[in-house]
């Protein structure tokens, strides 16, 4: 039944197909938004410098893209795999997959400020928010999770073994933990919380494998 409504839930295998497109757009946008911070060094530079020169000092630029790029991709990736288990949606479903949403969209604003200051006194700051919201995406994301594989009307009969839920939990897990981790960092360190942030995009692209 609908909690809202009273009406009984009738979602399917086509309204999965609707959420995983309406997700994909949004994934799709927030990456591309991403490149747009990413500016003509020698036209937005206050000095005279070469091409060069201004490519190189726009480095922080470049790594909080490669970060958020790498981070949102991930995300995109694992999102995939999960919805080839799932063969029907529910509205709880609906809206914790539109909470973890929220948080991606905000990757492109998050992004700005960490390119913008990392450099300066306000680093720090600028890594907290980064960070932070890297670690309310990584809980929406494993609350999303939980509730799909944990509610047996959502997947398949044989969407997993109980070793591959295993592995999935343990795998959950570094996300937060290690967001967590760089979310405390950025109070001493911003660049050194945002290598930690990399580290988890690297972690979950070569680290783990795919269901088979």
């Amino acid at each position: 039944m609908s909690e809202a409504t009273g009406a009984p839930e009738r979602f399917g295998q086509k309204d999965s197909a609707r959420l995983e497109a309406f997700s994909d757009g949004v994934f799709a946008f927030a990456i591309t938004l991403l490149v747009l911070y990413l500016k003509d060094p020698v036209q937005s530079a206050s000095s005279s410098v070469s091409l060069l020169q201004g490519l190189l000092n726009q480095w922080p630029s470049f790594f909080a893209y490669v970060t958020s790029f790498a981070t949102i991709l991930i995300m995109w990736v694992g999102h995939h795999e999960m919805f080839s288990y799932i063969v029907r949606i529910n509205r709880r479903f609906m809206f914790l997959n539109g909470f973890l949403l929220f948080f991606v969209t905000l990757t492109p604003f998050t992004t700005s400020l960490v390119s913008d200051h990392i450099l300066s006194g306000d680093s720090q700051t600028a890594a907290v928010f980064y960070s932070g919201t890297f670690l309310l995406l990584s809980i929406a994301w494993n609350i999303l999770w939980h509730d799909a594989f944990h509610n047996k009307k959502l997947v398949g009969p044989d969407a997993k073994t109980q070793e591959e839920s295993n592995r999935m939990q343990r795998n959950l897990l570094v996300g937060p933990t290690v967001y967590g981790l760089a979310f405390l960092v950025a109070f001493f360190s911003g660049l050194l919380s945002l290598v930690l942030t990399l580290a988890v995009a690297i972690f979950y692209a070569v680290g783990t494998r795919a269901p088979e």
